[in-house]
């Protein structure tokens, strides 16, 4: 039994990693976290130049996760060097940008493949920072450029996250395969917000945020299942996960790996070695070999339910009804019930 997986061509020892924007800020804590039993790390999303974000309030917890309007606060990439030196000889870091052009998403993922990088995490899903994130990311077109002129500039993997605020999930995920990506990441946060009855008013500086945690769980386990018979490259399943539970749910979709947020912040990094032991001992009870032996086992029984219910509704069809021409309960195949010479199969 075997914990091991890979996202195409990215070999992982375990599959839950990081998400972007928790404990991927500094060198420090992506090495904490990759000493925690996380496979990966995915970086805060950097970007050209520094950005300090919205200001607070820009955080807050809700029923079932938190809301949240960062604004894509970082360094710049220049400054993100620096950070990156310290962490990646400690484990794999996958490298998250935003931009608002191909040209630029294209020179960051390059900046973070000199820096170390061992994939490259387009953020073209962030619903609360104008003119980048999601309103980039949803239109099918422009994704598969940018996948495009990405693939072009690095050798490392490109994955895409997509956000779920979209009714074409699927033809946007086709975009970064059709761009040539590696992988697609869903689900980013859904759109949310949060008021105060005290004061009338949105509680957050940005009005609008990003809700995450095991709220969204649900959605992005079914966003993982359609996605996983929309594409043929690999997904890595996040939001909600909390447990190995969680972390299954998310593999039987059709996931090959995760990342974990939210509750790290709830929990800390020792969610990692939680959900490891979990899965390991989950597995151990079911039989299953490896990480790859559960992916998409869950579209595997719906199939096999769906033929058994296939072969029973045509067994139904072709019931003799009692007093019809032949045994009575039996089943006519060739030229049809009630024809003389028909072979009898009992039902």
């Amino acid at each position: 039994m075997s914990l091991k997986t890979d996202v195409e061509s990215l070999p992982l020892e375990a599959p839950g990693m990081v998400a972007s924007g928790i404990m991927g800020e500094t060198g420090a804590s992506m090495v904490r976290m990759l000493e925690s039993g996380a496979g990966a790390v995915v970086t805060k999303s950097i970007g050209s130049e520094p950005r300090p974000g919205h200001a607070n309030p820009c955080f807050t917890e809700v029923k079932g996760g938190f809301v949240n309007a960062m604004g894509l606060p970082n360094p710049g990439i220049d400054a993100f060097g620096a950070e990156m030196g310290e962490a990646v000889p400690h484990g794999k870091v996958v490298g998250s940008v935003f931009g608002a052009s191909a040209g630029e998403f294209a020179s960051l993922a390059a900046k973070m493949e000199d820096y170390g990088a061992c994939a490259v995490e387009l953020n073209l899903s962030c619903p609360h920072a104008r003119g980048y994130g999601m309103e980039v990311g949803t239109d099918p077109k422009l994704v598969k450029g940018i996948v495009s002129e990405v693939k072009g500039s690095v050798s490392v993997p490109v994955w895409a996250k997509l956000t779920p605020n979209t009714h074409i999930l699927g033809e946007i995920a086709l975009a970064v395969q059709d761009g040539g990506g590696d992988a697609v990441v869903a689900i980013n946060t859904l759109k949310a917000m949060v008021i105060s009855p005290e004061f009338a008013r949105p509680y957050l500086s940005n009005r609008f945020g990003g809700l995450s945690g095991p709220a969204i769980r649900a959605v992005g386990v079914r966003d993982v299942f359609d996605l996983y018979e929309a594409v043929s490259i690999p997904i890595v399943g996040v939001g909600g996960i909390s447990d190995w539970r969680d972390a299954a749910q998310y593999i039987m979709a059709g996931a090959r790996a995760f990342q974990v947020g939210s509750a790290v912040a709830k929990e800390g990094p020792e969610v990692f070695s939680k959900i490891n032991r979990g899965l390991a001992e989950f597995m151990l009870d079911h039989g299953y070999d490896s990480i790859s032996d559960m992916v998409g086992v869950a579209h595997d029984r719906l199939r096999e339910n769906h033929r058994r219910d296939r072969r029973e509704l045509r067994h139904q069809d072709l019931r003799v009804p009692d007093g019809c021409q032949g045994l009575p309960g039996t089943v006519h195949h060739g030229m049809g019930a009630g024809h003389a010479g028909d072979p009898h199969v009992p039902v």
